[in-house]
């Protein structure tokens, strides 16, 4: 027999230790020490060893999987070093690599997009989880085909076939359509995650849901009343789209307009603010009257349409608008600034250039504005004057009245240039004696007695300007 040596023996176990050893790493060490569990629905025929994935380049592999309490699976993914470690809001797919293997699925990581605030987000620490929510797993077409009964199937294939023919020859616009709807895809999968989230809640909402359809369900003949009205509705601002197009381009000049009359508007209302205070009173006494104007509103409405009628009337020069625009050109007359020409019966005489009716007459009444004001101190003794040549009457709290006063043997017709002086009752108080002589710059109202108070008697800057004498009063003189 065959000896072995000491050293021999020695040699042969180390070897066997480090083989042990190496296959250790290899079965534990799984690339890396960076791990994290996802939870899913189902496994869907994952087994270990899968391949995990960002953007189509393998960054670790599927470790162990089990099944939680609540029935889940839970895998646990290996991540390489050089791919670690994952951030939160990281979103896991099983995904199907092709349709000709059983169990040739991989698992797909979508990293979440970066903050607004340009902060990193907080990493999965070792042995994280990623939720529920934030998985997806697959859904095998066999599952999808065996709900269908052969019927379905067959209406499926046919419009398989008839898309393969609806998209012959537009592969290009189609895929461009398909690369902007991608976002919307995308969006949709997380607004789907967070109903997910809250079943109970999802839930209530579809009974909820359920009530309302049930409730529009049976106003169904109101509804298909209003869809054909929209439906008429729609038809007609089709027919109008010109209109409708040159409405829409005027819009933002009418909306800047109306901004500003609604920010004028304010003030405008804060003024009103005392009227509509002041007329509350008023408005609750209309409450009978309001009544009675229904009635008048409902019998003027033969007159109302007559009188639109009159206006208005389809048909050439039949209508008080025909009328309207026979007559000359009313702006070009009183706003224009012209050569004109004028005929008073004899012939037609050339003006030269001038102006319209309306600044000729504003600059004939700036002009006149003086006159009139000398005037209208004189006002009671022109109304008198009016009034066969006597006085107007006043009026006082209890009405108007008239003053009424008789003189006799005002002058001496012997000796005229010497002062006759006769006695005249004034209103409650003692006898005046009144000079009827030198009256040739009379003031206005110098026909009256001088009130105790001198509210009659013009100032002496006013008489110099109107050129009056306060000596030549009628009545009496300043006490």
């Amino acid at each position: 027999m065959r000896s072995v040596s000491v050293a021999g023996r020695v040699a042969a176990v180390g070897a066997v230790v480090a083989a042990i050893v190496i296959v250790a790493i290899l079965l534990f060490g799984g690339g890396g020490s960076y791990s994290v569990k996802a939870r899913f629905q189902n496994a869907s025929q994952l087994v270990n060893g899968n391949q995990v994935e960002i953007g189509g380049t393998s960054v670790g592999s599927v470790g162990d999987i089990r099944i939680t309490d609540e029935g889940q699976a839970e895998v646990k993914l290996s991540i390489k070093d050089d791919f670690k470690p994952i951030p939160e809001g990281t979103q896991a797919v099983i995904r199907q690599a092709s349709q000709s293997g059983i169990a040739n699925r991989y698992v797909e990581l979508e990293l979440p997009p970066g903050r607004k605030d340009g902060k990193k987000p907080r990493d999965i620490p070792d042995g994280g989880r990623i939720p529920i929510t934030k998985t997806t797993t697959a859904v095998d077409l066999d599952q999808l085909f065996n709900t269908l009964d052969p019927p379905t199937r067959t209406a499926v294939k046919a419009f398989f076939r008839n898309s393969a023919a609806q998209f012959k020859g537009k592969t290009t616009q189609q895929r461009e359509a398909f690369r902007y709807l991608n976002p919307a895809l995308s969006t949709s999968s997380r607004v789907f995650g967070e109903l997910n989230r809250d079943n109970p809640l999802l839930a209530r909402f579809l009974q909820d849901s359920s009530k309302l359809v049930t409730a529009i369900a049976a106003k169904r003949t109101e509804l298909t009343d209003l869809i054909t009205n929209a439906n008429i509705t729609f038809r007609a601002l089709g027919s109008q789209r010109v209109a409708l197009m040159e409405a829409i381009a005027r819009l933002p000049d009418f909306m800047r307009q109306a901004n500003s009359t609604f920010v004028n508007l304010r003030a405008a209302l804060d003024d009103v603010d005392p009227l509509v205070n002041a007329s509350k009173p008023v408005a609750k006494k209309l409450q009978k009257f309001l009544p009675q104007l229904r009635a008048v509103a409902r019998d003027a409405r033969p007159t109302v349409r007559d009188l639109a009628r009159t206006v208005g009337q389809p048909g050439p020069d039949n209508d008080l608008l025909d009328l309207i625009e026979t007559f000359p050109p009313l702006a070009s007359a009183a706003l224009d600034n012209k050569k004109r020409k004028v005929n008073f019966g004899t012939k037609t005489v050339s003006v030269g250039k001038t102006r319209g009716a309306i600044p000729e007459t504003a600059d004939a009444l700036r002009a006149a504005a003086p006159v009139i004001a000398f005037g209208r101190p004189y006002t009671p003794e022109l109304f008198g004057w009016f009034d066969d040549f006597s006085t107007t009457g006043p009026v006082d709290a209890e009405g108007g009245f008239s003053r009424v006063y008789t003189i006799l043997n005002a002058f001496d017709l012997s000796n005229p240039a010497v002062p006759v002086f006769i006695d005249l009752p004034e209103r409650g108080a003692a006898l005046t004696k009144i000079a009827r002589y030198g009256q040739f710059r009379r003031c206005p109202g110098g026909a009256d007695i001088v009130a105790q108070d001198k509210s009659n008697v013009p100032s002496a800057e006013l008489r110099d300007k109107l050129d009056c004498t306060e000596s030549a009063r009628a009545a009496g003189n300043i006490p």
